[in-house]
Order: C-alpha cells, then structure tokens, then sequence
C-alpha cells in the first residue's frame, strides 16, 4: 500500500449511541436529541469538538419522524454548516451510507463524514397511550441530496392480500425454511427458542440493550398474553422491538485526517469492505424462497475482500428483524446456527429503531473489536424482506489491500430467477408457504402458492377449523384450490 493511498484510507473514529426510556411524554427527548447526542458522544469518542468540526458529508436514514432535513440541523449544530446532507428513506440499505462514507473518503473527495439515525418508538407509543402526539421542531428546509429506492418492496398481490407490515412475509419464508429442513412444527420452535434464548443471553450483557432479561427458550417460543402470536410460528419475542427510544453516530476520517487531529491509531476501527446487492425482487416473485442470493454473493465479496472465511470471523452481527433472517444470511455464509451470530443481542433484545439498527450494532461492534474482544467483526444489512442485502468488514488493523466497496446488483439481477405472481388465480395449486397472521383475534390462514403453470399466488383462509390444522401440522406442500383471495384445502 503506497503512501498516498495510506493517507486517505478510511477509518472509524469516533462512535456514539444514545439511549431513553422516558414515560413522561412532557420530559422525552425528540429523535433529533437523540441524534444530536450520539453525534456529541461520537466526536468525544475521537477527542472532541474539533473532530465534528467541518465534516464535509451528514447522511441520516428516515426514521418515524417528520423532520425534513435532520442531517442540516445536525451540521448547524456541530459547525459544520457546509456539509452535504443527504436523507436516505426506507428501503436504501443502512450499509449503503456507511459504504458510501467510506468510498468518498477513499477517493480522496472528503475527509470526514457521518452517518447518524435514530428513532423514538417508544415516544411514540407513551403519546399513543396518552392520546396525545409526540411533538417535533419544524424544518423548513431539505437535504441536499435525497436517496430512494428504485421500486416499491411489496409485490401489488401482496398489498392486495392485506399485507401492510413484513411479518407474515418473513413468517412465509420461515415456513418453507422449516419444511426444507424437514423440521416438526414442535422441532422448529424448539430451535427458533434456543436461537433466540442465546441472543437474549447476549443482551443481558451489553449494557446499551433495551431488554437485558434474560428469556428462555420456551418463554421466547410459547405464545402467551405477554407474548402474543403475531404471525404463526412468530410471537412477539421472535420479532424486532420497534417500541424503542435509541440513535446511533458514525465518524469517519481519512487516516491522514485522524493522524492530523492527534486521534491514537489504537482507537480506528478499520473497515475492510462494504459489500451490498440493490438487486430488488418481491418475496412472491422468487423462485428460491429458502435462500437468498444477494446475502450469498454480497457475503462472498466482503470475505474475499479481507482474504478471510467465515470460519475466522471473531464476531458475528446478523440483522435480526425476524429468525429467518438470521438463518438464511448464517446458511448463506456457512455459518453454524450454534454460534454467536449478535453482538448487541439482536433486534428483539437489544431493540430495533427504525431504519437505523445497523449503525448501532456497528456501534457496538467497533466498542468490542476496541476492547481487543476480537479482530475482526462482520454486521449484515437488511431492507425490506430480505430484498436488498449489506455487509460490513470491520477490524482493529488495516486490510493491506485497502478498503473495498463492492455492488453485486448487476450479478444478482442475472443470476436471481423469478417466477410471475397471478392475482386473482383460480385454480389448484401447491402451498410453497403460509403462515396464520393474528390480528386483534381474527386469525387468517395465508398462504404462498405455486400454480401448475409456475406462477405463484397468494390466498387467504379464515376458516377456524383450518387454521388450528395448520398450526399443529405442515401444511408446506399440500395441494390446495384457490378462488381469487380465498382457498380450500383440496
């Protein structure tokens, strides 16, 4: 690695993560405070104040929030008034703005930059509750650059068959996960408990998380009043909490920047490789439904980058907004279920802000690697359902080969092979996936199905009778005709 070159790598500098858990809607904090607060601990992290000072680039990825443009009122607030600020909206890959950061520092374009989030979930629902709404500054104006998605994330089907969250997608995807296995129901959740119960246990010692109880297994697994069934085989346990008040900061420098403001080579964090697949297909759509090809090849080209396997990865943070999540990104890795795959305790334990956990689980990961807990560190991205995938390669000494941005969009969108979805099918047809979605006790059978033809369609069930067959044994695979929206066991 030629001097020059050395000077401009990027590093990670300074981290900040901020946390509240404020009943008293009149005493919480609002989002941007949040932000604020992790972007102030991130520049103590590196020294100070004159580590913030005229960063050149702020990109924030939307939360539940109003605000038009938080990354300008952040560089106002940091004296860095001349910074470009960009917004990403749901749907852009969290990796994507930490891959982004880096590949212009590398470049030689700027030497500073900051990826901050943030979310208040739980402010959200305390003002739920009281009947109130979270109040928030205004902002008249916007970001200098906006990120969006090239497409809608749900197939027009699936808006059609009432799916307005990713739950009974994901619980979709489980099911046929499971019957690949050739797991029992009871078998599968007996192994959905112990995956989970070992991320419970990681929470209870990472002092950022927002449940540091430690679940067992079956409390995990078992539905109960607290624990309700949300998308069979999912209870509330399985699944991201939202419901939290948490931001994340990121500063990185170009090394010569770093060295320049005195900050000790002992605290970079270095990044090794950003790898993602913008690659967009509707889960209805894909022929495999029990892998994920993006994860796969975006995995391989972060490995291949720091001329590591799986298998010599110190630690491992797999986004966790659902198990299936983890289970496809672990087999697409070839990583053993039985290790640890979080180093915050995962979505449902440590918590899930919206659109921002990556950055605070890569937070944490910088935080361990420091500690010397290891030396090296991988974080997965998720957006959508499992639709778009990210990796990030972390360690405590640089990557000789230097930093590394990969896209695999265009060798996914070649490779990945989609079936077309039918909507309003009649016909018989095979189940692929299904799951039970409960909601507020009117449970619905909904399942995936695959038509003679090849084509896939979606159908629902509300027959009671049916739908506690389905919970107690495998309906992946059993033939089935459809009417439109609605299907028959055949």
């Amino acid at each position: 690695m030629s001097a020059s070159l050395a000077a401009r790598q990027p590093v990670l500098v300074g981290i900040g993560t901020c946390m509240q858990r404020e009943d008293d809607l009149a005493r919480s904090r609002e989002p941007l405070d949040l932000m604020l607060q992790a972007v102030r601990r991130a520049g103590e992290d590196a020294g100070g104040s004159a580590a913030l000072a005229g960063v050149a680039r702020i990109a924030v990825p939307r939360g539940r929030w109003r605000y038009r443009n938080p990354a300008g009122e952040i560089a106002r607030a940091i004296g860095a008034a001349s910074a470009t600020t960009v917004m990403a909206s749901v749907g852009v890959l969290q990796q994507s703005l930490i891959g982004d950061a880096c590949t212009r520092i590398a470049a030689g374009e700027i030497d500073t930059a900051l990826v901050v989030g943030g979310d208040a979930g739980y402010r959200l629902l305390r003002a739920k509750v009281a009947g109130e709404r979270a109040p928030e500054r205004q902002q008249d104006d916007g970001p200098m650059v906006q990120l969006e998605p090239a497409q809608e994330l749900l197939h027009p089907a699936e808006v059609r068959a009432g799916i307005d969250l990713p739950v009974p997608l994901y619980a979709i995807l489980e099911s046929v996960w499971r019957a690949r296995q050739g797991w029992t129901l009871a078998e599968h959740r007996q192994r959905l408990g112990a995956m989970l119960e070992r991320f419970s246990n990681v929470a209870a010692g990472n002092p950022e998380a927002w449940r540091r109880k430690r679940f067992s297994a079956a409390e995990i697994s078992e539905p109960s009043e607290r624990n309700p069934m949300l998308a069979f085989p999912y209870t509330r346990l399985h699944c991201s909490t939202w419901s939290v008040d948490q931001a994340g900061a990121l500063l990185f420098c170009s090394a010569a920047k770093a060295d320049a403001l005195g900050i000790p080579r002992a605290q970079w964090i270095h990044p090794w490789a950003s790898t993602e697949s913008n690659h967009m297909t509707a889960v209805s759509a894909r022929a495999e439904l029990a892998g994920c090809l993006g994860a796969r090849l975006a995995g391989q080209a972060a490995l291949a980058a720091g001329g590591i396997d799986a298998a010599q990865l110190d630690l491992v943070e797999l986004y966790s907004c659902f198990p299936i999540a983890v289970a496809l990104y672990a087999h697409e890795l070839g990583l053993p279920l039985t290790r640890d795959l979080t180093v915050t305790g995962g979505m449902p334990f440590a918590g899930g802000p919206f659109n921002n956990y990556v950055l605070q689980a890569t937070c944490r990961m910088a935080q361990l690697i420091r500690d010397g807990r290891g030396r090296t560190g991988l974080v997965s991205s998720v957006s959508g359902i499992l639709t778009k995938q990210g990796f990030g390669l972390w360690a405590n000494e640089p990557n000789a080969a230097g930093f590394c941005f990969a896209d695999l969009t265009a060798e996914v969108a070649q490779q990945q092979v989609t079936r077309d979805v039918v909507e309003a099918f009649h016909g018989p047809a095979q189940i692929a996936g299904y799951t039970i979605v409960h909601d507020q006790d009117r449970p619905r059978a909904l399942v995936l199905a695959d038509t003679p033809g090849g084509a896939r369609s979606l159908a629902a069930s509300a027959d009671p009778a049916l739908i506690a067959r389905m919970q107690s044994a495998e309906f992946c695979g059993e033939k089935i005709s459809v009417a439109g929206d609605a299907f028959t066991v055949a």
